[in-house]
C-alpha cells in the first residue's frame, strides 16, 4: 500500500487496537466477522468501488455500510467497518487487504490473551516448512478445483488436536481464500503479523544440529541486542551446513556455517 491507504490501514490499526484492548471484546469473534466482511467485500466489487469512492462523503459511505453490516456482525465490526470507509483508500482492493490483516490480528490478539501465541507462531512456521518440503500436500490445499470446503477439511484432518484453533482458523482462512498469493507468501505474512503482536522480529535460524535451551537464550539475546529489539527464534535443522549457525532476519543473512566457509574457500581456490 502506499499514500492514502497506507495512512488509512495505520488509523485502522489504531482503532482495533483500542478495540481489543478492551478484554470484553471477544477477539476471536471479532476476526471471524472481520473475515467474514473481508470476504463480502472481496466478492463485490462494486459494493466495495462505491465505500471507496473519493468523490462520496465519508458519512454517507459510513452510513451505507452500517446498513449493510448491523445485524450480520456485531456492533463493534460495524462500527469499525464503518470507520475504515470514512478514510481514503487509493485502490478499492486496498480496504479489503486492510480488512484481511486487521482479521488475523484480532485473531492473534485472543491468542496472545489466551497465552498461546508463542505456540501459534511456531506452528505457523512449522507448517510452512512441511507444506515447502511436501509437494502433494501443496498441490492439494492449491487446488483451485477442489472446493474450498474439501481443502478445509484437509486441513482439519491435519492440524485439529494437533495445533492451536487460532492457528487452524489462520491456516483455513489463507488456504480457502488466497486472494492471489501464493501459500508461502500468507505463511510468511501471517508470520509476521504474529511476531508484531509483541513487537519481535523474526530470526529464521539454520543449525546442524538442535541447539540446547542455553545455546536458545544466548543467541537470543545477543541478537535482541544487535537489532536494539525482541528476536523470536524460528529454528531449523540442515546437517548439510556441517556445523556454525546461519541466521535470517528479513532480507539480511548472517551466515557462519563451515559450510559456507568451504564455499568462500572453494572459491578463492579457483580465483
Amino acid at each position: 500500500m502506499n499514500g492514502a491507504s497506507r495512512e488509512a490501514l495505520a488509523t485502522a490499526r489504531e482503532s482495533l487496537d483500542a478495540l481489543t484492548d478492551n478484554t470484553s471484546v471477544d477477539a476471536t469473534k471479532l476476526a471471524g466477522e472481520l473475515a467474514a466482511v473481508t470476504a463480502l467485500f472481496d466478492r463485490e466489487v462494486s459494493l466495495r468501488r462505491v465505500l471507496t469512492d473519493p468523490a462520496q462523503s465519508g458519512d454517507a459511505k459510513s452510513e451505507l455500510a452500517g446498513r449493510l453490516l448491523r445485524g450480520q456482525v456485531g456492533g463493534e465490526t460495524a462500527d469499525l467497518v464503518s470507520g475504515m470507509v470514512r478514510a481514503r483508500w487509493s485502490r478499492s482492493r486496498d480496504l479489503v487487504d486492510a480488512l484481511e490483516e486487521l482479521a488475523s490480528v484480532a485473531e492473534l490478539t485472543a491468542a496472545q490473551r489466551a497465552g498461546v501465541l508463542d505456540d501459534v507462531e511456531d506452528e505457523l512456521f512449522r507448517f510452512g516448512r512441511i507444506v515447502e518440503s511436501n509437494p502433494q500436500l501443496r498441490a492439494a490445499l492449491t487446488d483451485k478445483s477442489a472446493a474450498p470446503g474439501a481443502r478445509a477439511e484437509l486441513l482439519r484432518s491435519l492440524l485439529t488436536g494437533k495445533a492451536a484453533p487460532a492457528t487452524e482458523r489462520l491456516v483455513t482462512r489463507l488456504v480457502t481464500a488466497p486472494r492471489g498469493r501464493s501459500l508461502e507468501q500468507g505463511i510468511d505474512s501471517l508470520s509476521k503479523l504474529a511476531a508484531a503482536r509483541r513487537d519481535r522480529v523474526v530470526a529464521v535460524v539454520t543449525s546442524a544440529v538442535p541447539l540446547t535451551e542455553q545455546q536458545k537464550q544466548r543467541l537470543g539475546a545477543g541478537l535482541a541486542r544487535l537489532y536494539g529489539r525482541e528476536m523470536h527464534l524460528n529454528l531449523e535443522v540442515d546437517p548439510t551446513v556441517i556445523g556454525g549457525l546461519s541466521v535470517r532476519v528479513g532480507d539480511e543473512v548472517i551466515d557462519g556455517t563451515i559450510a559456507d566457509r568451504l564455499d568462500e574457500a572453494k572459491r578463492r581456490l579457483a580465483g
